[in-house]
């Protein structure tokens, strides 16, 4: 929802170009401010599902960049499985079994908070849809591009791809697969109407935004390792 002070500007902009001192005089910061405390006033931080909610958002990336990281470094999960594959399998299918968890404390937290009237509508709803179709086509497509292996961490545990994948999604976005998660959640939460839920978005987003940053530089480093003429003696 824009809200009321948002409309203000488009109407008096008919007045002439010097009204307002134009865009360049706008504070972002201060409109960015205003739409998250006019978020707040909808939701209640303390509420036990949301608080869930941030738990799973927050813990689902430390745990797989923790565990990949030591299986990377020990090998223990793939001496415990007697294959890396089966090790992967294995990470794989936890990984998955918490984004079920995670997706469920997000949707238990929207329906335990109230919604926004203003997105209450089916225009909205629409938009919601949108989004959740264009994330999960993110989501799929990056998927089969990676296979599962090249999905959940199999560098980590020496499966290595011969090359880096260049085909869609990769070439219109750098991690579909987060970016399309984030955007499922961000239809998830307008199609709900629900302030929770655009919040919770926005910490999805954060902590991907973090994830990234700790991820790539050390998948690059395996690939640089991969190819280092030491590696191709041994």
């Amino acid at each position: 929802g824009s809200g009321d002070p948002g409309a203000e500007p488009m109407s008096s902009s008919v007045a002439g170009p010097d009204c307002c001192g134009g865009l360049g005089n706008v504070d972002f910061r201060q409109a960015d401010l205003y739409v998250m405390t006019r978020l707040l006033g909808y939701v209640d931080p303390s509420d036990p599902c949301f608080v869930a909610a941030i738990l799973t958002i927050t813990f689902n990336p430390l745990f797989w960049n923790v565990v990949a990281r030591w299986e990377h470094k020990t090998r223990q999960l793939s001496r415990a499985f007697r294959s890396p594959y089966l090790a992967c399998y294995s990470l794989g299918a936890a990984i998955l079994l918490l984004n079920v968890l995670r997706s469920h404390c997000f949707t238990q937290a929207m329906l335990s908070q109230p919604k926004m009237e203003s997105l209450d509508n089916p225009t909205a709803y629409r938009m919601g849809l949108v989004l959740l179709g264009v994330g999960s086509t993110f989501v799929l497509s990056s998927f089969f591009a990676l296979g599962f292996t090249g999905t959940f961490l199999g560098d980590y545990f020496g499966i290595l791809k011969e090359a880096r994948v260049t085909t869609f999604p990769f070439n219109v976005l750098d991690n579909p697969m987060y970016w399309g998660s984030t955007a499922n959640y961000l239809g998830w939460a307008v199609m709900h109407a629900s302030p929770a839920g655009l919040l919770l978005t926005a910490v999805v987003a954060l902590v991907y935004m973090v994830a990234i940053l700790y991820e790539e530089p050390f998948t690059a480093q395996i690939y640089q390792q991969k190819a280092s003429p030491s590696h191709k003696r041994s």
